[in-house]
């Protein structure tokens, strides 16, 4: 069994160095590069199913350092998108690769693909697809996406990728500017957590639209990566959470879990939602529990109570609720009365 393991490493090795020897080949000869534009796709694409057992060897023998130059250099849209989805894919997987390539100069780089008004749609998704994987559990990567000032155009993204007039995603166009809006929820998620960093108190700017999209629209797009990203915002950062609330933020929640459970009775999926909105409510409300008594008009003890008696909910899903009753209550008599009352 050890000598097919080890034979199987150098099948691999042998194959990503004649890989790379193929795709510089193809850099020599740009006109050859565009006609073949898919079939290098193609190549790129294979590289990805081996990396994950061997993104650190292609690293050690310069392939990493290629498919960068070649990202940030080719003209081509199509090989600048493939470029990017691989190295994306190899920072994923390995740690080392991502500690190599997190650098200022990288996020620069990402930022003129982005604010390039001739880079497609798909292109910059690819872009922000990089962002999120230099940022994940990366302190170093949350902090150069602050500096860098990327962060501020990540945002912008979220205000002005998609309208809410736009939201009919059969649409191929809206389709893949709503791809784009949730790979950025995505990592402005991945930049504000695990470390919890400054990044939180930047990100705030953007509660008031967030807040106009919980208003407009209860689809699970929407609600989903917006209960994310606000849910990681606020956590454990009193500060924050006391900016949602001035801007309506925690209403609006109480709001859409109302009309969730106003329709859970003939959607299973409103149910599953409304569990999304209390562990979003609870984040709100968890370093400061004063906070929830704005929710006492809008009956939310109640309309948690109803949520926790759907025999459809996993255990995990009930105790997030329940944690979150708990939070409301903590410091509203109104609220334990009535729990009380309600139990005997």
């Amino acid at each position: 069994m050890e000598n097919q393991n080890v034979q199987t490493t150098l099948y691999i090795k042998t194959d990503l160095n004649l890989l790379l020897e193929c795709l510089k080949y193809q850099m020599d000869c740009p006109l050859s590069q565009k006609e073949n534009r898919f079939t290098f796709k193609k190549n790129v694409t294979i590289y990805v199913h081996n990396v994950c057992e061997a993104s650190e060897y292609f690293r050690e023998i310069g392939g990493l350092r290629f498919i960068n130059d070649l990202a940030k250099s080719s003209v081509h849209c199509v090989v600048k998108e493939a470029a990017l989805f691989t190295l994306g894919i190899i920072i994923e997987s390995n740690v080392y690769c991502q500690q190599s390539l997190c650098t200022s100069a990288l996020f620069e780089d990402l930022i003129l693909v982005l604010i390039n008004k001739d880079s497609a749609v798909n292109l910059k998704r690819m872009s922000v697809y990089v962002i999120l994987v230099l940022v994940s559990n990366n302190k170093y990567g949350q902090t150069y996406v602050r500096e860098t000032g990327c962060i501020g155009l990540l945002l912008q993204l979220f205000r002005t990728t998609l309208s809410t007039s736009e939201m009919n995603l059969s649409d191929e166009n809206t389709y893949q500017s709503y791809q784009l809006w949730s790979s950025v929820c995505s990592t402005l998620c991945a930049c504000v957590n695990n470390p919890q960093n400054d990044n939180q108190s930047i990100c705030c700017a953007v509660f008031p639209y967030a807040k106009e999209w919980l208003e407009s629209c209860t689809e699970p797009e929407i609600v989903r990566p917006i209960c994310s990203f606000v849910g990681l915002t606020v956590a454990n950062n009193s500060t924050v959470q006391k900016y949602f609330v001035a801007v309506g933020g925690l209403d609006t929640l109480a709001k859409v879990l109302n009309k969730l459970m106003h329709e859970s009775c003939i959607s299973q999926s409103s149910t599953k939602l409304a569990v999304v909105v209390t562990k979003t409510l609870d984040a709100c409300i968890a370093n400061d529990s004063a906070m929830g008594g704005a929710l006492a008009k809008y009956h939310t003890v109640s309309e948690l109570l109803n949520l926790l008696s759907n025999d459809t909910l996993d255990t995990g899903e009930k105790m997030s609720i329940i944690l979150t009753i708990g939070h409301c209550t903590e410091v509203c008599e109104q609220w334990s009365s009535t729990y009380d009352s309600g139990t005997n």
